[in-house]
């Protein structure tokens, strides 16, 4: 399948590559597809191809960005126009805990949920469902794009041929993805912290 999927992507002009990237990683969470095309896959092929020169790599970083950011924001609006009568039904397991987790852990959830597979589809709905403010939504959720996009296209360029290995180890590569965010906000927080403190 990866390998078809590959074939199909380096048939077709650059500038659709990069549309492909940034509609399918916004479709994700704006249309709830992530259970039928996970993101990482689209966006991590994107960044092989961006290895093999097919297309420019600042092209596809920033289309990898910019559609979950988009993706998410219309989520959020989604949830917040007609909450709970979004049809979940088929995925009451994913929305119940996206729907938990923005419940306990508020506006951070938005940026944890983003590198969990299957439930980043409904984490941003849920923020809107909860009548999250927009204001408060929306850096946790530039940072999980820019950490999300970027990390996942760059980890396809540098796998280059091994990209197989890369995607079947997605799961692995939202971990990655998050404890890596979780240290950049603990180091944020302690340099917070330390300027606060009255000398």
């Amino acid at each position: 399948m990866l390998d078809r999927l590959l074939t199909a992507f380096l048939s077709i002009p650059a500038p659709w590559v990069v549309a492909a990237v940034f509609f399918l990683s916004a479709a994700e969470t704006a249309l709830f597809v992530g259970f039928l095309l996970p993101g990482e896959l689209v966006v991590i092929l994107g960044g092989v191809l961006a290895s093999r020169a097919h297309v420019p790599l600042t092209a596809v970083l920033a289309a990898s960005v910019a559609g979950p950011i988009l993706g998410d924001s219309i989520g959020y609006y989604l949830g917040r126009r007609y909450g709970e009568n979004l049809s979940h039904k088929r995925r009451r397991k994913h929305w119940a805990k996206a729907q938990r987790w923005v419940k306990t852990k508020g506006a951070p959830a938005v940026f944890l949920g983003r590198f969990v597979a299957f439930v980043r589809s409904f984490t941003p709905a849920a923020a809107g469902v909860s009548n999250m403010p927009y204001a408060k939504f929306l850096p946790w959720n530039a940072a999980a794009g820019v950490l999300w996009g970027a990390g996942s296209v760059l980890l396809g360029y540098f796998a280059g041929a091994n990209f197989e290995a890369v995607a079947h180890g997605m799961g692995w590569l939202g971990f990655v993805l998050l404890a890596a965010g979780i240290a950049v906000l603990a180091g944020i927080r302690l340099l917070t912290r330390r300027r606060r403190r009255p000398r």
